[in-house]
């Protein structure tokens, strides 16, 4: 298939109804941090962007909302993809960003040249979504705060060294801050900037 048709395959079959329906996934998944949600609705994006990453770009991103794309992001079909399903615009300027998009392996730019929001509109700010290579087998963290009961445990494989250690300086940062969803293949997990993460000891 011609690379310019792929820019235009992929997306949702039913926007309306799918979009619906992942929506509610990540509502419930930020409600309930650490809970492993699944993509249910087919979509194709273009490689590197993942499934589920690319139905959370179906889903949330719009003529309204700027988007940042990691490196290999930008230089691959998804430029063209998200232009195309989603008419949003792009942004080089990370402070700018409503959504962030990196890939599994990419690089994580520092949180602080993300939009953090404001004491008065603590909401204007970047979610990142970052694809990692599962969300399980991996070094043990727990999470707690508000929407976990007692403690949550996640194992995602593949989250980005510095993530834990600028996580830190993100809840701080309270009412401000990012908010991020990990993906991995169909699915994801939310970590609202309430969420406080511990690494379990080796």
């Amino acid at each position: 298939m011609h690379s310019k048709t792929q820019n235009l395959v992929g997306g949702f079959p039913d926007a309306v109804l799918n979009s619906q329906s992942v929506f509610r996934t990540l509502m419930d998944c930020m409600a309930r941090p650490g809970t492993v949600g699944s993509v249910a609705p087919t979509v194709a994006p273009p490689a590197p962007l993942g499934i589920a990453a690319g139905a959370v770009m179906l889903t949330l991103c719009d003529n309204d909302t700027p988007v940042w794309l990691s490196p290999d992001l930008t230089k691959s079909g998804t430029t063209a993809w998200l232009s195309f399903h989603c008419g949003a615009p792009l942004t080089r300027e990370k402070a700018e960003a409503r959504f962030a998009f990196l890939e599994a392996g990419a690089a994580v730019p520092p949180f602080s040249l993300f939009a953090a929001g404001s004491q008065e509109y603590p909401d204007r700010s970047t979610t990142l979504v970052i694809e990692v290579t599962a969300l399980s087998g991996g070094r043990p963290l727990n999470l707690t705060g508000p929407g976990i009961r007692d403690v949550a445990t996640i194992t995602p494989m593949g989250l980005p060294e510095p993530f834990l250690h600028q996580w830190i300086g993100n809840r701080a940062l309270f009412p401000r801050g990012i908010d991020a969803v990990l993906t991995a293949g169909r699915e994801l997990l939310c970590l609202p900037r309430t969420t406080k993460i511990t690494p379990l000891e080796a």
